[in-house]
């Protein structure tokens, strides 16, 4: 009897778990749901082309995963924290969205991702800069895959400081993103013997850079730095060449500044201005092979955010598919178990925080006289590595680290 009760149980045990993989994808699709800047600010560093990375892994994983379609919606957030929680809400809890990819504004991360913990869902942040995103805002919810200001810092201020740029005068756009730049800045700059002399944050977004340029001028300081993103840091840029700040013996440093940001100034403008990034396109056979194939499809290069997008989604799938399941916290569990070797990025590997580490590059836009084409902007200076580039988990707010 007792065996023929033994016999029973795992009989019983045999179903069930038959049937939770049978039902372990919830629905009759796996959706996912495009959040990003669409026709604003940060519309060329994602926006709707980020939509076509997305749209490129779908096709290039098949269509579909464990026999679901893979389907997509997509928004405008408007660079607004109350648009996109409103939006994300009525995706997961009405119209059953797994995954929400994109997300730039760190404001509108920090909100949705919220939303995405009290729903149980998944986010993957391609976008957004804030480094607080996987520190004092991390959830179990959400990774964070592409950037973020700790390393912008790390490579670009220190950069700037050891080659003689002591003393800094910071222009910082007034909302989370540029807040956490500005603070990682002042860590930067400090610990490597330098001095934060003045700062001014300016609205978000900003078209008028005058007053605020004039003040950083007027500060004396060796270097200017650009605690903004987007259309903010291109309007700063060209109204500091109106003003001749680098004529007049001061570094411009752009803190965050995009392929696209450098395509629109031009080389003649961006010449020489250092950055860090964490991809680009033209570093070798892989990312040129699918660079090729996404300006085909948008008339574009891509930025390393399209790129992030592209790379985190077929992750993303690749962690459905071998779990069977799109929950979020299994998959999120299958993500951070496996490392990433793709075109974006070589042994990369996702933390307990939700951070992607991975390596990031500095890199020097070229002169005119370097440049073979509209898109050859950059030459990479060196290679920052994975563990140099991001917050030790040591030094970490970050709830799951603690627990």
């Amino acid at each position: 009897m007792t065996m023929m009760k033994k016999l029973l149980t795992s009989a019983i045990a045999s179903t069930l778990m038959a049937s939770g993989a049978q039902a372990a994808i919830s629905n009759d699709t796996v959706k996912i749901g495009y959040l990003a800047d669409m026709s604003g600010t940060y519309r060329d560093l994602a926006g709707p082309n980020g939509q076509s990375a997305l749209e490129m892994a779908i096709a290039d994983f098949g269509g579909s995963v464990k026999g679901k379609k893979i389907e997509i919606v997509s928004a405008d957030d408007r660079n607004s924290p109350d648009t996109s929680s409103s939006t994300v809400r009525r995706w997961v809890e009405n119209e059953n969205v797994d995954m929400v990819a994109g997300m730039v504004a760190s404001s509108v991360s920090i909100a949705v991702s919220k939303i995405l913990e009290e729903n149980d869902k998944l986010g993957i942040i391609s976008g957004s800069a804030a480094s607080s995103i996987t520190n004092e805002h991390c959830t179990p919810n959400h990774i964070h895959y592409v950037y973020d200001t700790y390393p912008l810092a790390n490579g670009t201020a220190s950069a700037v400081v050891k080659e003689g740029g002591k003393s800094w005068y910071l222009l910082t756009a007034d909302y989370a993103f540029g807040h956490s730049l500005e603070s990682d800045v002042r860590r930067v700059v400090e610990a490597n013997g330098g001095e934060v002399v003045g700062a001014i944050r300016h609205p978000f977004p900003t078209q008028d850079f005058s007053s605020f340029v004039l003040q950083a001028q007027a500060s004396g300081a060796d270097v200017v730095g650009l605690a903004n993103a987007g259309a903010d840091t291109t309007n700063a840029i060209t109204t500091a060449s109106e003003f001749g700040v680098t004529q007049s013996g001061q570094t411009l440093a752009a803190l965050l500044l995009f392929l696209t940001d450098v395509h629109a100034l031009g080389a003649q403008t961006a010449q020489g201005i250092q950055l860090t990034t964490g991809w680009y396109w033209d570093m070798n056979e892989e990312t040129r092979e699918w660079s090729d194939r996404f300006m085909d499809k948008t008339g574009v290069r891509p930025t390393m955010v399209h790129a992030g997008i592209y790379s985190s989604t077929i992750q993303y799938l690749k962690a459905v598919e071998a779990t069977g399941s799109d929950d979020a916290q299994t998959v999120r569990k299958q993500m951070m178990d496996t490392p990433i070797n793709d075109m974006f990025a070589k042994n990369g590997k996702i933390r307990i925080d939700g951070r992607m580490v991975h390596d990031m590059y500095l890199a020097e836009v070229k002169t005119p006289a370097e440049s073979k084409n509209e898109w050859d902007l950059y030459k990479i200076l060196r290679t920052i590595p994975a563990e140099e580039s991001y917050r030790p988990l040591s030094e970490s707010k970050c709830k799951l680290v603690k627990n």
